[in-house]
């Protein structure tokens, strides 16, 4: 199957769109059936456009996308039900490789990069975030391939720290896309990026929702990681001002 999607897909270009279900932890179905590992090899793809909706109105968008799309496209989407969004508009094309900010804290040095299923927990953590103290930009950034290079360097220039959030394989994920970009760009080195997916391991059989919470993917866990290391700068500034003190 690999080979026949670069023989006889994307090395022709094809108007091919994979509808890929199931992405992300699929507890009920077992160990075998973790939709985990599409990002990593599809993102090697030349030609391929690569997205996942946040709700099932943006699924609709996304189809409509593919199909007048003169490009191979997948789009991933987990098992279960949608969020009871309205659909009740028609579905409109999406502009390809654009996210979109979903909120936009100026004055918070933190910009949370979420796409497909971790969009709302996003959201979700940085609304109580907010309520603490610790304001964040959120974004949807809808297309892992190609990124919103624009968004996303704007972004590095302007904060202190970036979390991507993915419900897949850290490793060749979303996350590593966006470093990749900043490294090219020479931003790397000018901002912490902090990347949350699943960790290098078989992921067991189990409630999807109990091993979201296990691996940090779900409101509680991405709250956890921002304030943690949103405090850790704070502790660090600290520690250079005591420093500095004892020098002079």
């Amino acid at each position: 199957a690999f080979d026949q999607i670069i023989h006889d897909v994307c090395l022709q270009n094809l108007n091919v769109t994979f509808a890929m279900d199931r992405a992300g932890i699929v507890g009920a179905d077992g160990p075998t059936h973790h939709g985990l590992l599409d990002i990593a090899y599809l993102r090697g793809y030349p030609n391929i456009t690569l997205m996942a909706p946040k709700d099932e109105a943006e699924m609709r968008d996304m189809l409509l996308t593919a199909v007048e799309q003169p490009a191979p496209t997948a789009i991933r989407y987990p098992r279960g039900n949608g969020f009871g969004v309205d659909i009740s508009e028609k579905p409109k094309r999406i502009e390809i490789g654009k996210a979109e900010i979903l909120r936009d804290d100026a004055s918070g040095e933190t910009a949370i990069l979420a796409y497909g299923s971790m969009v709302y927990p996003s959201v979700e953590a940085a609304e109580k975030l907010a309520k603490d103290g610790f304001y964040s930009t959120v974004v949807n950034a809808r297309f892992v391939k190609p990124l919103d290079g624009e968004l996303i360097l704007a972004l590095a220039r302007t904060k202190r720290l970036i979390i991507t959030v993915e419900e897949a394989y850290l490793a060749g994920g979303f996350g590593s896309a966006v470093m990749e970009l900043l490294e090219e760009n020479g931003l790397l080195d000018k901002i912490k990026v902090v990347r949350m997916g699943v960790a290098d391991e078989i992921v067991p059989h189990g409630d999807p929702k109990f091993l979201l919470a296990r691996y940090g993917l779900d409101a509680r866990g991405i709250y956890a990681k921002v304030r943690e290391t949103v405090e850790s700068f704070e502790e660090w500034q600290q520690a250079g001002k005591k420093r500095l003190k004892v020098v002079r």
